[in-house]
């Protein structure tokens, strides 16, 4: 008798935890996905090309300011005090600047890949691919990772995106 409840009282814990349902999450990069199969598109490759625009720009002006912070150690090294703060006052602006320049062409970089994915019922087949491979994997949720600011870090093992690439790839999307 006491090997029995000894026996029952050991599997109620295996019951308990059965019984709960343990929400599971994976990260996907929707974009990097659409890029996979979009980038033979006139409308992809010319977001492609605007993108790479913006980032030579956005490094341009990196090397400008960082050329400004050179000139402006020289001016303090050689104590000339109003050469460094008229440097320090352009060094601020062009900051200011660059900041603002790259928010509005990321913002509009964005929007429009988001509208070029959105145009056909690509989006509709990748989303039901992505619940493919959550359900086959076992995740309760998946979180899109470039849209998700508040995932600070995460296993490359929940990250699904080369998964549905494949499956979409051998579904010859």
């Amino acid at each position: 008798m006491k090997k029995k409840l000894l026996l029952v009282l050991l599997m109620l814990p295996a019951f308990y935890v059965s019984a709960q349902q343990i929400t599971r999450f994976a990260v996907v990069d929707i974009n990097r996905i659409y890029g996979s199969f979009q980038s033979d598109s006139r409308a992809m490759q010319d977001w492609e090309k605007r993108s790479a625009a913006v980032q030579t720009e956005v490094d341009k002006r990196t090397q400008e300011i960082q050329n400004l912070v050179g000139q402006k150690s020289e001016a303090e090294y050689s104590n000339d005090g109003d050469k460094a703060r008229r440097l320090d006052a352009e060094i601020t602006r062009k900051t200011d600047a660059l900041k603002t320049y790259y928010e509005i062409e990321t913002k509009k970089l964005e929007d429009q890949k988001t509208k070029l994915s959105a145009a056909n019922d690509f989006v509709s087949k990748v989303q039901n691919e992505v619940r493919i491979v959550a359900e086959s994997e076992g995740y309760s949720m998946v979180l899109n990772l470039r849209d998700n600011k508040s995932i600070l870090w995460y296993s490359q093992a929940i990250d699904i995106t080369d998964k549905v690439i494949a499956n979409l790839k051998g579904k010859r999307l």
